[in-house]
């Protein structure tokens, strides 16, 4: 079995539950406030844990009190995080999130975060089988030597290319499963998707954006489910109906799941079925990586109500 590394972000999310999101201008009165471990590559590494990976977190935190905390957390849920530094430079990156109605809004500062560099993977053990994870909450210069090395090493690469930032697209050369939802995907490929449009719209912009590299292209759709550009043909994983409180950290459920099932040997197809339903799970609670479902809480899922898929 293969293990998986996420070079990523490592924030404490700051949660607020709200009846309607504030107006410009506007105060409103909140019902609830929770502060939640996060960041896209804690939340993926946890993920991972959390489904038996091994899950190793590359990324800094600051010396401060909400340093110590994520830390504390991720060591207790099994992550490994040799290669986590702490910077006095910045403090730990924070996120203020704000859920009205299962929707969310996020401001992000980076903190720490943004000290990521090549020097902080150079030293990271990346072997044949091996996953290797990534997002935009660290510099681009950080992930490109990360996905570099992972390549010279014989590993798989993800890239989750969120948030949705202007970025070489010669990194896409560098990756061979590309995860991203509509939106990106629509500011990426400039198309203006809506999520109404077929099915068939977002597999052409994924083609689109895909080109002439053999790189797997898989798009989220929230409730709508995925769909994917692998094997060479169109995969369609129908959503699930569930009762949805906070998406908040569902994309990173999402990875996170895909890159443990590829490190155990899985196919993309078995991969993305399986994250479809952990994703579907995640939305029905409240907060990103302390609510990540386990293996068991996925298998009874799918045993309930599996995702279909179709391919052509």
């Amino acid at each position: 079995m293969g293990r998986v590394f996420v070079a990523g972000s490592i924030n404490m999310d700051v949660v607020a539950t709200v009846d309607r999101h504030p107006r410009i201008g506007e105060t409103v009165t909140g019902k609830r406030v929770l502060f939640s471990p996060g960041g896209k590559g804690a939340n993926q590494a946890f993920a991972a844990a959390k489904l038996g990976a091994s899950a190793t977190l590359i990324g800094r935190i600051g010396t401060d009190r909400f340093g110590q905390e994520l830390r504390a957390f991720l060591a207790a849920q099994g992550v490994d995080l040799r290669f986590v530094q702490e910077s006095s430079e910045a403090d730990t990156g924070t996120a203020i999130v704000t859920i009205a109605k299962a929707d969310n809004t996020i401001v992000v500062i980076p903190g720490a975060n943004g000290l990521v560099s090549a020097d902080d993977i150079a030293a990271v053990p990346l072997a044949t089988g091996d996953v290797a994870v990534s997002q935009f909450e660290i510099p681009q210069p950080a992930v490109g030597a990360f996905f570099r090395r992972a390549r010279a090493a014989g590993a798989i690469t993800i890239l989750n290319p969120a948030p949705a930032v202007e970025f070489d697209h010669g990194l896409l050369d560098l990756v061979d499963v590309l995860i991203l939802n509509e939106t990106e995907l629509s500011q990426f490929t400039k198309t203006g998707l809506r999520d109404s449009d077929e099915p068939e719209r977002f597999i052409e912009a994924a083609r689109a954006l895909q080109g002439e590299r053999d790189m797997i292209v898989c798009v989220t759709l929230g409730k709508r489910g995925v769909v994917a550009l692998a094997e060479g043909k169109q995969l369609i994983v129908e959503g699930r109906a569930v009762r949805a409180v906070d998406t908040t950290g569902a994309g990173d459920c999402f990875v996170g799941a895909v890159a443990a099932l590829l490190a155990d040997g899985q196919s993309i197809r078995n991969a993305i079925t399986y994250a479809n339903v952990a994703a579907s799970l995640s939305v029905q609670r409240i907060g990103a990586a302390p609510l990540m479902p386990t293996a068991a809480e996925i298998s009874k899922a799918l045993d309930e109500t599996p995702g279909k898929l179709s391919a052509r």
